[in-house]
């Protein structure tokens, strides 16, 4: 069976469909792309501006960079009268060739008129070469946070713990010359330069210098061996303690030679006597 087809002119098919779609204008479809751009548009502002950083700095200000602070828009997460407390999210590169043992800063805060009006702490330990730590800040401020400062914090003593230990143990230790106890000891030592002074009885005292930097942390440990004592040590009933050499002791006096000096002493006058160990006479 054969078919009839009936070809229509294309302008005619074209004017068909066209009247077959709904009236929309050109300017209407215009309005309709120009809206769709501008809510793209606000789209990825939105992304972008949530990874804008409220404030980056580099310490110290001046010479070659050591640290480097990025710090998050700050977060108002409650407050009291004009105080508001904010929180912001911090991350600290370290940019030099050595590890940073410990190192402390304050943080300012400061509003549009540079006013400052809050002020935070930033306490960083053991951060190697090249690496970065995240962590967070909360502060009060009395206003809008608009801008920050670091500075390194010298109101604050920066002091690590090593454990001072003896050889024998047992001895009295003091830390630039106040008592601390007796070895093995713990003790919180402060950046800077200090003194160890270990004494027993029986042992010749001795002075250890101590060393404390910024790059070093907490866990460490000092030993210091005491020497034999060269000279006897006799012990008086009223406290004080003497170092010489035994020569003679009797039913009735003790004979004591004390910087090449003999002195005598009565037997009720010494409560113990120590003596040190000699090699033998050949």
């Amino acid at each position: 069976m054969s078919r009839l087809y009936r070809r229509l002119p294309f302008h005619s098919a074209c004017a068909k469909t066209c009247r077959m779609l709904p009236d929309i204008s050109e300017h209407k479809i215009m309005s309709r792309i120009s809206a769709l751009v501008l809510f793209l548009a606000v789209g990825v502002l939105s992304l972008s501006a949530k990874d804008v950083p409220f404030q980056v700095l580099t310490w110290p200000e001046s010479g070659q960079p050591v640290l480097r602070f990025t710090f998050s828009k700050f977060k108002e997460i409650g407050g009291m009268g004009k105080e508001r407390t904010y929180l912001t999210e911090t991350s600290a590169e370290n940019l030099s060739a050595r590890t940073i043992g410990s190192a402390d800063f304050s943080l300012y805060v400061f509003d549009k008129s540079k006013a400052r009006i809050g002020e935070g702490y930033i306490s960083l330990t053991n951060v190697s070469a090249g690496q970065t730590v995240k962590f967070q800040i909360t502060l009060s401020a009395s206003g809008n946070p608009v801008s920050l400062a670091v500075s390194t914090n010298t109101s604050r003593t920066t002091s690590i713990a090593i454990t001072v230990n003896s050889v024998p143990q047992g001895a009295s230790l003091k830390v630039d010359g106040k008592e601390v106890g007796t070895t093995p000891k713990i003790v919180d030592v402060a950046i800077g330069k200090h003194t160890l002074e270990f004494s027993k009885e029986g042992f010749n005292s001795g002075k250890f210098p101590l060393e404390i930097t910024s790059r070093d942390a907490s866990g460490g440990s000092v030993s210091y061996e005491l020497g034999s004592a060269a000279h006897d040590t006799i012990e008086l009933r009223d406290g004080s303690v003497l170092s010489g050499d035994l020569v003679s002791v009797n039913g009735m006096q003790v004979l004591i030679r004390i910087g090449g000096n003999a002195q005598t002493f009565d037997r009720n006058q010494v409560k113990r006597i120590l003596l040190t160990e000699r090699d033998p006479v050949n």
